[in-house]
């Protein structure tokens, strides 16, 4: 009972935060762009914990298994919910931009005409704003993904890509670039090796263990001064926001198309994902949002859901009650490959400047949309706003100008924050759920707050 009233005060604490960070922003911010050091600092110290979490987590819970082939349906069950919760996320995402329709004589004639240009310039200008984002120089930003005037829009490219991204020539290289979905699948067929070792890696078993636990304690630790390093972080970026002018910029000139991807956002996190939640745990899902509060709103402090991962898990596993098991194995799966958010707002944004230019959307078109955006944000790299280098394929893939992606490049940073916050409460709902209705017991009987031995449902 303690440990809840301690959550419930830190995540006080961090509303508080936040609120006095976008308050001073917004009145000094010239001033508030002093503490981006401390946000560096928090951001820093965050993103440190991820690759180690990452691996001996995911190994931890293959190793809880006992056996590997008991990996099976957990490990499907996982992917098949975050793609059925992605794919209604870009439903959503539809639904809202045609009925609201924030692209229809909202934006004037001399800002359109101001937009065009060529196709390589517009991917050079978002590779430039990346890499002043993500402070990297722009040739690195190309080298991740590829030189902009060669995105092709097809959905095999894609595909390949996603594929491809599941291996590597060298762990150490992915773990620099923070690159997750190699080092999980790394992990998982090594720790599932090792269960068919016997007695003889028991040691090597123990020492992956105590390592995550320790981890788990370095998050713990990290979380004390949470609040701090989400006042920094916030106050940093919303008064570089306001110093630069793009704050009024972003209410006068996208206003109905922030209005459409919140509104479609909200009822994602608001409505569909807490209906799955009730329908396959039969329990209270703003409740458990609550426990999540923590993690979901220190997504929005560093719109990265890698680097929130390690809070996540703490959250969950803490506060949701979610066994250790389903959190090793099923969130940092969910951290790389389920963004719910950032399919939504693809989506969205893409039927916008549809109706900027005046192009009627047919019903193949949006499909076609559906399933790109789908793609790509599963391709989409864990930094922020990484969205808009997969925006330039959806774009393309239904012939849609994509210079005009420079409507959207004065809110991306804003809108980043609520979605990357909306996909990280989808990957808890992920465990929860994976958790509730599969085995979860170690190996060896009953422990300590464990489930019964028993597959639910």
């Amino acid at each position: 009972m303690s440990g809840d009233k301690h959550s419930g005060r830190q995540t006080l604490y961090i509303c508080i935060a936040i609120v006095i960070a976008i308050f001073l922003a917004v009145v000094f911010p010239a001033f508030s762009m002093n503490f981006h050091l401390g946000g560096e600092v928090f951001l820093n110290l965050l993103k440190m914990m991820v690759v180690p979490l990452v691996m001996s987590s995911v190994m931890c819970g293959i190793l809880g298994m006992g056996d590997v082939r008991k990996l099976g349906k957990p490990g499907f069950y996982t992917i098949v919910y975050y793609f059925c919760t992605t794919v209604l996320a870009v439903v959503v995402g539809l639904v809202v931009v045609n009925v609201i329709q924030p692209g229809v004589g909202t934006v004037s004639d001399e800002a359109i005409a101001e937009l065009k240009g060529d196709d390589a310039a517009t991917g050079e200008r978002i590779y430039g704003y990346l890499a002043a984002q993500i402070d990297v120089p722009k040739e690195k930003v190309a080298d991740f993904f590829g030189s902009p005037e060669n995105v092709e829009p097809t959905i095999g490219m894609i595909v390949e890509n996603l594929v491809t991204s599941l291996f590597t020539d060298n762990l150490f290289t992915a773990a620099s670039e923070t690159n997750l979905l190699p080092l999980i699948v790394f992990s998982i067929i090594f720790a599932g090796m090792l269960t068919t070792l016997g007695e003889n890696v028991d040691t090597l078993k123990t020492g992956i263990e105590q390592i995550n636990h320790a981890l788990m304690a370095f998050v713990m630790l990290l979380m004390k001064v949470a609040p701090f390093g989400i006042f920094c972080l916030v106050t940093a970026r919303f008064g570089q926001a306001q110093a630069e002018g793009k704050l009024g910029d972003v209410f006068e000139q996208t206003g109905w198309y922030m209005m459409t991807v919140l509104s479609g956002l909200g009822i994602h996190a608001l409505v569909t994902l807490p209906v799955i939640f009730w329908f396959f745990t039969r329990k209270n899902p703003y409740q458990f949002l609550w426990q999540m509060s923590r993690a979901v709103l220190t997504a929005f402090s560093t719109a990265s859901s890698s680097a929130t991962l390690p809070v996540t898990m703490e959250c969950a596993e803490k506060e949701g009650g979610v066994s250790e098991r389903s959190t090793n194995f099923v969130l940092p799966l969910g951290a790389t490959i389920n963004m719910d958010g950032t399919a939504l707002y693809e989506a969205a944004a893409a039927i916008f400047i549809a109706q900027v230019v005046g192009m009627d959307m047919s019903l193949v078109q949006q499909l076609t949309i559906a399933l790109t955006a789908t793609l790509a944000a599963v391709g989409a790299a864990g930094i922020p706003e990484a969205g808009l280098v997969t925006m330039l394929i959806v774009l393309n893939a239904v012939g849609l100008p994509v210079e005009y992606v420079a409507l959207i490049l004065s809110v991306d940073w804003l809108l980043d924050r609520f979605r990357t916050a909306v996909n990280t409460f989808g990957d808890a709902c992920g465990a929860a759920i994976i958790d509730t209705n599969f085995e979860t017991v170690p190996v060896g009987g009953n422990s300590a707050g464990a489930k019964p031995d028993a597959v639910a449902r």
